[in-house]
């Protein structure tokens, strides 16, 4: 769907996050008509106050009825949501679904089941648009982003990892890894970026030392093969990078073109500050600095 300040019309399904704020920011700069429906559970107190509803994320029947009455051609999903449980899934999709279908679904992983939630809204007559699509320049540019620039040992890192996510693609496992050097410290589950961080800080044993510990390895992080960006999108912040030098990895490695840095500004300001390198990184292209 081409989007233009003229023609578009859109309703934003929103989740948890700053992102959903930034978007519709950057939509009333552009001129651009929306509708917003924050999903209860996790919108911000801010993003419900400027949402035009506010609705459960499995009120499908309430979903689709403003849908209707909005009359938007297009739809976009941002923010962060949470799974829900298999069973207040299948009881909401197979309001829209055959039963097999949907319990087949669920069953497969995050991916098919943003696919499925893709295909349904498809069928109401909607076009997904990615939130990339309405905002390019919060796409991770290729090159070193802040002071700090990847070492030997880093690049080597950055490049493993990112062979690694394209390795595990089939078998729908999450958008990052940790590594030092070729050694993998974690890979990424459905408990989010965040978390295997915090796994990463426990198994590098931070929180046994009293001394300033040294800062080694790198998490890097971008789509798997065949991902649908329209709806899962990787992206990053500044809580990323703080997360990461807690973890006592010494950079970040993100996907040119295909990650969004939230807050660019302050992302990289934080990584700055905690001496970290921050790299919009071409997994294609192994030229070691990678400058833009």
């Amino acid at each position: 769907m081409t989007v233009t300040p003229e023609s578009a019309q859109l309703t934003v399904l929103a989740g948890g996050g700053t992102l959903p704020l930034e978007l519709a920011d950057h939509l009333e700069r552009s001129g651009i008509a929306f509708r917003m429906i924050a999903f209860r559970e996790f919108a911000s107190r801010a993003l419900r106050a400027k949402a035009d509803a506010v609705v459960p994320l499995l009120d499908l029947p309430a979903i689709k009825a403003l849908l209707t009455r909005y009359e938007t051609p297009g739809v976009s999903l941002v923010g962060q949501v949470h799974r829900p449980n298999a069973a207040a899934l299948l009881s909401a999709y197979t309001l829209f679904r055959n039963y097999r279908y949907v319990k087949d679904v669920i069953s497969k992983g995050d991916d098919n089941l943003l696919r499925g939630a893709v295909s349904i809204l498809e069928e109401w007559g909607h076009s997904v648009v990615g939130v990339h699509e309405l905002m390019p320049d919060i796409m991770a540019p290729r090159g070193v982003l802040g002071r700090r620039h990847p070492n030997e040992d880093d690049r080597r890192a950055i490049q493993t990892g990112f062979e690694l996510i394209r390795a595990l693609s089939p078998y729908d496992v999450g958008q990052a890894v940790a590594l030092t050097g070729e050694r993998v410290l974690a890979v990424e589950g459905p408990e989010g970026t965040d978390r295997m961080l915090d796994r990463v800080r426990v198994v590098q044993n931070r929180r046994l030392s009293f001394a300033k510990p040294v800062l080694r390895g790198a998490l890097v992080k971008g789509p798997k093969k065949g991902q649908d960006l329209r709806v899962d999108m990787p992206a990053i912040g500044p809580k990323t990078v703080i997360k990461a030098n807690k973890a006592g990895l010494n950079g970040v490695a993100v996907a040119a073109g295909f990650t969004l840095i939230i807050d660019r500004e302050r992302t990289v300001a934080e990584a700055d500050k905690l001496g970290l390198y921050l790299i919009g990184y071409d997994p294609e292209d192994n030229t070691p600095e990678q400058e833009p």
